[in-house]
């Protein structure tokens, strides 16, 4: 597929059931599990890359050094690669907008772009102003023709935002007006419940997001509330730094060496890492 398919492919996914479960890679490696096991679509987790580039979650990576990741997590697969950008890595709209072009030049076809502003905890961008970058990347994306599916995030619900009765309609206000600006799905951390869930759905009137995590209902459930996408964000990466920190721990406590043989052959993730190689040598003729 070329890369307006991949972006179409992409954004049929959000618009009729099966609820599309979307799986978070941080390097190319990680993609390619998630490519192998099935998935349709691949998403990058910021968290994710950031910790594996040695920076803390929160906007600390270069953008340069995320873009990069980002190119070669797609690059090392077939599937539809959606980016998380965190706050778009620039405070105007015009640098927004020129993260979001090098992100299509990347070769991924969709993007979270969140309302949080970056070292400010508990403070949002105002409304108007997140709707007119949404409008200005849906606008780069028309001109390069690249139908780039824009997932608009909101962290009301994740970071606390105001009191626990003015959420919802601070979330549905928010989404509508990102939606009225251009996004094709409103991603909404930090609402588990599945009532919550329901009047989401119901008000903002389009496909919406959320984020898997501890207490949340499983995706059929989620599906029959109406979602039309599940992410688990950093979950992948910090389990495999759990299961890390176990094998450390028996490798230096009791010099046991089971954990550390028990994964894959070398030959076997060789090969795994071996075919985005082969792919893009048949691309090249």
């Amino acid at each position: 597929m070329t890369q307006a398919d991949k972006a179409r492919a992409l954004l049929q996914r959000h618009l009729a059931p099966p609820i599309l479960v979307l799986p978070n890679a941080w390097d190319a490696a990680s993609a390619r599990v998630f490519e192998t096991a099935g998935f349709p679509a691949i998403a990058t987790t910021s968290a994710g890359v950031a910790w594996a580039r040695g920076y803390p979650d929160g906007a600390y990576i270069p953008p340069g050094e995320m873009i990069a990741v980002i190119a070669r997590i797609a690059a090392s697969v077939d599937v539809p690669v959606t980016a998380d950008i965190e706050h778009g890595y620039g405070g105007t709209i015009g640098e927004v907008v020129r993260t979001v072009e090098q992100v299509i030049e990347a070769g991924a076809v969709g993007i979270n772009l969140e309302d949080a502003l970056p070292g400010v905890r508990g403070t949002l961008e105002a409304v108007g102003l997140q709707a007119e970058k949404i409008r200005a990347i849906r606008d780069l994306a028309d001109a390069v023709k690249v139908p780039l599916v824009v997932n608009a995030r909101t962290d009301v619900y994740l970071d606390a935002i105001g009191e626990p009765a003015t959420r919802l309609e601070a979330t549905v206000r928010r989404a509508r007006a990102y939606r009225a600006a251009g996004a094709d799905c409103i991603f909404v951390p930090g609402v588990r419940d599945g009532e919550t869930i329901g009047r989401l759905v119901a008000e903002i009137g389009g496909p919406i997001n959320v984020l898997a995590g501890q207490g949340i209902p499983p995706a059929a459930e989620l599906q029959r509330l109406g979602v039309a996408r599940v992410s688990v964000g950093s979950g992948p990466m910090r389990a495999v730094l759990g299961r890390l920190q176990q094998m450390a721990a028996s490798l230096h406590d009791e010099g046991r060496f089971e954990l550390v043989t028990e994964g894959p052959t070398h030959s076997a993730i060789n090969e795994l890492m071996a075919e985005p190689a082969r792919r893009l040598a048949a691309r090249r003729g």
